[in-house]
């Protein structure tokens, strides 16, 4: 009864606002790359972030904001289909000899408002295909230019953007301007010249070329606020200072854009979100579905919902909501459509416009993930509700996968050198336990926010075991996880849909 009486009352809210602002609406969304909670939206007053904290006072901030994947293009992949990566079909990374792509069939977020008569661009890292499916009517990324030009320039960024809104300006047509930042993404792996996090490039100093808007922040080790789930070592403290300058980089092309967006006239009548696509960089961050690798910033800020600025939400919210909530926005259906003869395709997440009414009483968020890179394949998936995790390894017995940039990065190759010389990592697991995992493991997140004890063996939370893999295996069902049966069994599923036994003592 109360969840009906909550749906009733922001009914009525969002159609008095609407009444209210006939003005053509638009959409800006903002994503960061490999970015987490370093901001002082989240309380870390160790890095200046200025222009972020005057977009949250703008703006509703989720405190329990969640990937749905912790990988680069899986992640976008959900973020522009509200599909979950074994659903829309984006397995792992697209570019260069991994090639992983989403379905032809699926209908994103940008197709869907090309039908709808809204220009679409974007700037910036796209890093997802095929191109029919994913079609902006503007697109500067790096498929066609230097993903550090249109990733972290910060000045030919602000010059994309103004060339986009005049041309809005000219033609009136209501817009989805989608910018995607390359920072604080690391590129010591590509191009160390520019440091573990390009932290030099464009910075002035020789050979590193300069980004006119950009004043570079610089920070010392014992300056930075370390994560629990990062070794506290000299080595990592250095990384961390060095992701942070390329953080105030980001936060300054964000001040950059939004003025931008102000001075175009579209300030009154512009939704703007902001998030990352996934966990940070280090060791239990991305690629991994603990909290440290799905955890997301998240400010949603509408012009036409002033009430909720400046507030926190504790709801439980999740990138898959990111597509159902701007198609809410320009009131656009989703279409009803199957892919490959299947069950019909349905949205994994919902609209978030109605958190800016009220808080909503929302609990629950899903996890998929299937590979990285295309050797990194180690499939799980994951269900938070409340103050419990369950994540599913299915393959277990598997030692998990280092991605390529984490390896080569300062604060892993230290790991790796104190382990193998007996010294002390300085951080809260070894590398045995983090390469080698359970099947199950259960949290409880509020008791042990660390992650560090799996109840999932413990006849105490039998019945929270069961039920969180109950809901888990029924929204694998829901949305035609291919991996719904393993490892126990193989997916029949040419006639009616069922799990055939492997006998495999799983």
């Amino acid at each position: 009864m109360a969840d009906k009486l909550y749906w009733v009352i922001y009914i009525l809210a969002l159609n008095c606002c609407r009444e209210a602002n006939t003005a053509k609406r638009n959409v800006l969304l903002i994503i960061a790359d490999d970015a987490g909670f370093e901001s002082e939206v989240y309380n870390n007053t160790a890095v200046h972030t200025p222009h972020l904290r005057a977009l949250a006072q703008r703006s509703l901030v989720f405190r329990n904001a969640f990937t749905s994947v912790s990988s680069c293009s899986p992640s976008r992949s959900t973020i522009l289909t509200g599909l979950p990566e074994h659903q829309n079909g984006m397995y792992g990374l697209h570019q260069d000899i991994h090639h992983f792509n989403s379905f032809d069939g699926v209908q994103s977020l940008p197709f869907l408002l090309r039908q709808a008569n809204i220009q679409t661009g974007i700037i910036g890292k796209k890093h997802v295909g095929p191109g029919e499916v994913y079609p902006f009517d503007f697109a500067y990324t790096e498929e066609n230019n230097s993903v550090l030009q249109v990733g972290r320039n910060i000045t030919h960024i602000k010059v994309l953007v103004r060339k986009f809104l005049q041309a809005r300006r000219a033609d009136e047509q209501p817009f989805f301007l989608y910018v995607a930042f390359h920072d604080p993404h690391r590129c010591g792996h590509s191009q160390p010249q520019y440091g573990a996090f390009c932290e030099k490039f464009g910075n002035g100093e020789s050979g590193m070329g300069r980004i006119p808007d950009w004043t570079p922040e610089h920070y010392t080790p014992d300056q930075v606020k370390v994560p629990y789930f990062i070794p506290d070592t000299p080595a990592a403290r250095a990384d961390l200072a060095a992701q942070y300058t390329t953080i105030s980089r980001l936060d300054q092309g964000i001040g950059l854009v939004l003025k931008e967006l102000w001075e175009a006239g579209f300030e009154n009548n512009t939704l703007v979100m902001y998030s990352s696509d996934n966990g940070i960089p280090f060791p239990n961050g991305r690629t991994n579905l603990y909290w440290s690798g799905t955890a997301e910033p998240m400010l949603l800020s509408s012009p036409e919902h002033r009430q909720r600025w400046g507030e926190v939400s504790q709801a439980y919210v999740s990138l898959l909501d990111v597509t159902p909530t701007i198609l809410d926005w320009f009131s656009v259906p989703y279409p009803e459509y199957r892919l490959w003869g299947r069950q019909r395709v349905a949205l994994s997440g919902r609209s978030l416009l109605p958190a800016l009414v009220s808080e909503p009483p929302w609990d629950t968020v899903f996890a998929s993930q299937s590979l990285h890179e295309v050797t990194m394949y180690y499939p799980m998936r994951a269900v938070h509700q409340g103050s419990f995790r369950l994540v599913h390894n299915l393959n277990f017995r598997m030692p998990f996968p280092i991605d390529q940039d984490l390896y080569v990065s300062p604060t892993f190759q230290d790991l790796l050198n104190r382990t193998h010389s007996g010294q002390p990592t300085a951080w809260f697991k070894t590398l045995q336990q983090y390469y080698y995992r359970e099947r199950w493991e259960l949290y409880d997140v509020q008791g042990d926010p660390g992650e560090t004890r799996n109840l999932a063996s413990d006849p105490a939370h039998r019945h929270t075991l069961d039920t969180l893999r109950e809901q888990l295996l029924k929204w694998q069902w829901a949305t035609s996880d291919p991996w719904v049966c393993a490892p126990d069994a193989v997916l029949e599923a040419k006639m009616s849909p069922q799990c055939r036994p492997l006998y495999n003592d799983l």
